[in-house]
C-alpha cells in the first residue's frame, strides 16, 4: 500500500485527506494528476472542500481510496490511565462536534460587538 496526502487551507482554516493506493504513483506524477483534476473541478465541485472533490476524482479514475471517518471500522482512545481507554462510538452524531467559520472583518467598521 502506498499513502498520499492532500492539504488545503491557509493560516485560518486547514483541511487534509489521506489517500491509499495499491500501486505506487511517483510523487511528480501524483502532483500532475492532482493539478489536472484541480483545474477541471475548482469552479464546479459540490463537496465541502476542494480536496474532497479531488479525492473523489482520484478514487473514480485512479484507484485511490480516501481514508475517512466514514470508512473506519473501529477507533480506540488510548491513555496512560485505565479510565481513559475505551472503544469510541463511531455512530455519526446528528450535528458535527465543531464548525469552522471564516470571517473577514475590516478594522474600523462599526460592529455591535
Amino acid at each position: 500500500m502506498h499513502f498520499y496526502e492532500l492539504h488545503e487551507g491557509d493560516d485560518d482554516a486547514f483541511h487534509d485527506l489521506l489517500l491509499v493506493r495499491e500501486e505506487e504513483m511517483e510523487p511528480e506524477e501524483f502532483f500532475e494528476v492532482v493539478q489536472s483534476i484541480r483545474r477541471r473541478v475548482q469552479d464546479s465541485y459540490e463537496q465541502d472542500t476542494l480536496i474532497e472533490a479531488i479525492a473523489e476524482e482520484l478514487e473514480n479514475d485512479y484507484d485511490f481510496i480516501t481514508v475517512s471517518d466514514e470508512r473506519l471500522t473501529a477507533a480506540v482512545n488510548v491513555s496512560k490511565d485505565d479510565e481513559g481507554n475505551f472503544l469510541a462510538d463511531l455512530e455519526e452524531p446528528e450535528t458535527p462536534d465543531y464548525l469552522s467559520i471564516l470571517a473577514e472583518l475590516r478594522p474600523g467598521d462599526a460592529r455591535p460587538n
